[in-house]
């Protein structure tokens, strides 16, 4: 088969010395090659032109099927990848704790039941670590988000899965739909990224927050919200994956995060991570259709 590679080059490219290096081989293996194919089948097939060569009718006739065969193989190839690739082995997936309560399982049980024989698993994680996972090879596949001055994505290839807008998180009761209307209040902050997605928020509205509690479980900041002390701002997958009836969301025009599926190099990727990127996007939501206004039985969710 070899040959026969070397063959179709030569008749690609029009050369010996083109035909070595798209193969990456050396010249004079390439010739070998050649004088070894006209041996075993005892037809010239090129002829010296000059100081070059061309094929013969022969050539021609044998690169043009060696051509043929040779498409057939790699098809063949690329679809026993495909079959073998989706009825065994594993992909390993990060995501982050709200997505892990909304639309990631969902995504997991289709992927699950559409290939059984692949090993899948999945694990916690904020999007700087599942960067970190992808670029040392522990995952295959990460769900992040971004905001400004988000992680460095430098070498990852992204899809944006869909905006996931912000909201004003008050107690039920309260008074105001805009986030000035609460600049004297305490405020509830969440984790280093998204204590910065408030002080950016409020910053953009003219004032800087009195941040009295800090905490990364959205259901906790839910809870002080309901008891009054303190208001926030919560992202819709949140307020998705747990609403406490004690609290209002009202949501911010103009802000939100990115929601983004990552993998690690050029396309094609492996069957397995191609099927549940493709999930992934199915089972992601459409707000506000499936915002805030969802409820769930979710326990303990560290916030996003």
């Amino acid at each position: 088969m070899t040959r026969m590679r070397v063959l179709a080059a030569v008749a690609r490219h029009g050369s010996v010395t083109a035909a070595a290096e798209a193969l990456h081989y050396a010249q004079p293996s390439v010739s070998h090659h050649l004088a070894r194919l006209e041996a075993e089948t005892g037809s010239r097939l090129v002829q010296r032109v000059g100081r070059g060569i061309r094929l013969t009718a022969a050539g021609r006739l044998l690169a043009d099927r060696a051509e043929e065969i040779l498409g057939r193989l790699d098809a063949a190839e690329q679809e026993l990848a495909a079959h073998t690739g989706l009825r065994a082995g594993r992909v390993r997936l990060a995501a982050f704790p709200s997505a892990l309560g909304t639309f990631v399982p969902g995504a997991a049980a289709a992927f699950d039941a559409d290939h059984p024989g692949v090993e899948l698993r999945f694990r916690e994680a904020e999007p700087p670590e599942a960067v970190d996972l992808l670029r040392r090879g522990e995952v295959e596949v990460a769900v992040l988000f971004t905001h400004a001055g988000g992680p460095d994505l430098t070498g990852l290839r992204t899809e944006e899965l869909f905006e996931d807008p912000t909201y004003l998180v008050t107690q039920a009761d309260a008074e105001g739909d805009r986030i000035t209307d609460f600049r004297d209040r305490r405020w509830i902050g969440g984790c280093e990224r998204c204590r910065d997605e408030l002080l950016r928020v409020c910053a953009a509205d003219g004032f800087t927050p009195d941040i009295r509690f800090t905490t990364d479980d959205y259901v906790a900041a839910q809870q002080l919200v309901a008891r009054g002390l303190g208001v926030t701002t919560l992202p819709a997958l949140a307020l998705a994956a747990h609403r406490n009836d004690g609290v209002r969301a009202v949501p911010l025009p103009g802000h939100s995060r990115r929601v983004l599926v990552a993998v690690v190099g050029e396309p094609p990727d492996p069957p397995a991570t191609t099927a549940l990127m493709a999930k992934l996007r199915e089972r992601s939501p459409e707000w506000p259709a499936a915002g805030p206004g969802r409820r769930s039985s979710a326990g303990r969710a560290r916030r996003p």
